[in-house]
């Protein structure tokens, strides 16, 4: 009787330890390899998944015409994708859960204007694919603002929860409030307002769109930010490959090229 328990116990402690090696086995996987076959898996696969807004102008959006997803971002991913000989798949995500769902695998890489800062411990990263700062906008006809100097005293039209808000604040200019950006490019023109500070990328975009003839850029302030590819943490070759078709798409002008069909200038640099 007590060799049958004792053989039970053994049976018992046996298959308990198994469960835990190989518990301990799959932690290990996921901690320090869990992305050691990714690009593997997508070569396998053919497919690159990417996440995107798809709500983001002139970066990531559907067109008003076609409805089709389009835009910077989505253009560079989708060269990306033929020099790598994957088919790009994109998985629109809303911004708050773009990380979560990276973070889950739901997609590979993120292509939205992400940028390093606060999240280099976190998230793997590209090489740089645009580079913008802050500009102010004033009208055509306007030689008095060209410096942050001849900001002080003038009128500034700002949505006022935004960081531009601050830095005209900063400047010494006169807030008034808007909603966004067009708002604040219809007051200059009418004369309401001296100036805004706002996004280039997203400034030259609307210049380029809208042909606008009676607003220019009267000076570039503030620390040029760069914007990246993202990848969860231990993406590896994954990234070394994207990164290789972004630096032939560098040297040969193709990057630049897409850069100038969204802005009229290379903003990839």
């Amino acid at each position: 009787m007590k060799r049958a328990i004792f053989a039970v116990l053994m049976t018992l402690l046996i298959a308990v330890t198994a469960a835990c090696g190989a518990s301990g086995d799959n932690s290990q996987d996921q901690n320090t390899g869990g992305e050691k076959d990714l690009w593997s898996s997508i070569k396998d696969k053919g497919v690159l998944t990417v996440g995107t807004e798809g709500t983001y102008e002139p970066f990531t959006f559907h067109d008003k015409k076609t409805d089709k997803l389009t835009g910077y971002d989505v253009e560079v991913m989708k060269e990306v994708g033929k020099r790598l000989n994957l088919k790009v798949d994109f998985k629109e995500t809303q911004w708050d859960s773009m990380f979560a769902g990276l973070n889950s695998k739901r997609f590979d890489v993120v292509a939205n204007q992400v940028g390093k800062k606060d999240r280099e411990d976190k998230y793997d990263f590209s090489d740089s694919y645009t580079t913008s700062q802050a500009v102010v906008v004033i009208k055509a006809d306007n030689n008095d603002i060209q410096s942050e100097e001849d900001v002080k005293g003038k009128t500034a039209a700002q949505s006022l929860t935004s960081n531009y808000n601050d830095l005209a604040k900063n400047a010494g200019a006169k807030i008034e409030g808007v909603e966004g950006m067009a708002q604040s490019f219809q007051l200059i023109q009418q004369g309401r307002v001296d100036l805004t500070y706002n996004d280039k990328l997203a400034v030259l975009n609307y210049l380029k769109s809208s042909d606008s003839k009676n607003l220019k850029i009267g000076f570039e302030t503030g620390e040029p930010q760069t914007t990246h590819f993202t990848f969860r943490k231990g993406s590896g070759e994954l990234v070394e490959q994207v990164n290789s078709a972004l630096k032939d798409m560098k040297e040969d002008g193709t990057l630049a090229n897409i850069a100038k069909k969204w802005f009229g200038e290379d903003v990839s640099k």
